[in-house]
């Protein structure tokens, strides 16, 4: 298997909102991430559970069975996940939201809809491209 073949990091999208999720888990596919979606924190738990692999977490804070506040917080609390990277994705994070989220050593916090630009920066100062990428020729 050469090295473009291979993909980058695994993440996990968590998103109730599934055409949001699938077009997010699209564009980070196409920057070579291969990417699990989740609709809800049960469903996340079980990739979780399934992929120790996962490098990192990308979830909306607001969903109607359980919150991705509640995703982190078990996170947090599961030794072998307790730092793994998260990213919360919201349309509506008051302050109260932002202080917990800080407490829960969130690594960035993206005001919905997403700027894409942005998110791929972070996610590659996180992850950085391996060499063979970066050289065309």
């Amino acid at each position: 298997m050469n090295a473009l073949a291979r993909p980058r990091q695994q993440l996990l999208l968590v998103d109730d909102e599934e055409d949001a999720l699938l077009e997010l888990a699209e564009l980070l596919e196409g920057e070579g991430f291969n990417c699990f979606t989740a609709t809800s924190v049960k469903l996340a738990l079980k990739h979780l559970t399934r992929h120790p692999d996962i490098a990192l977490v990308i979830t909306d804070l607001r969903m109607p069975e359980e919150s991705g506040m509640s995703l982190i917080k078990r996170l947090r609390e599961h030794t072998s996940r307790e730092h793994l990277p998260v990213i919360v994705m919201s349309g509506h994070a008051g302050m109260d939201d932002v202080s917990d989220l800080l407490r829960l050593q969130v690594l960035d916090l993206f005001r919905k809809p997403i700027y894409h630009v942005r998110l791929l920066e972070t996610l590659n100062n996180l992850f950085p491209l391996p060499q063979v990428y970066l050289v065309k020729g």
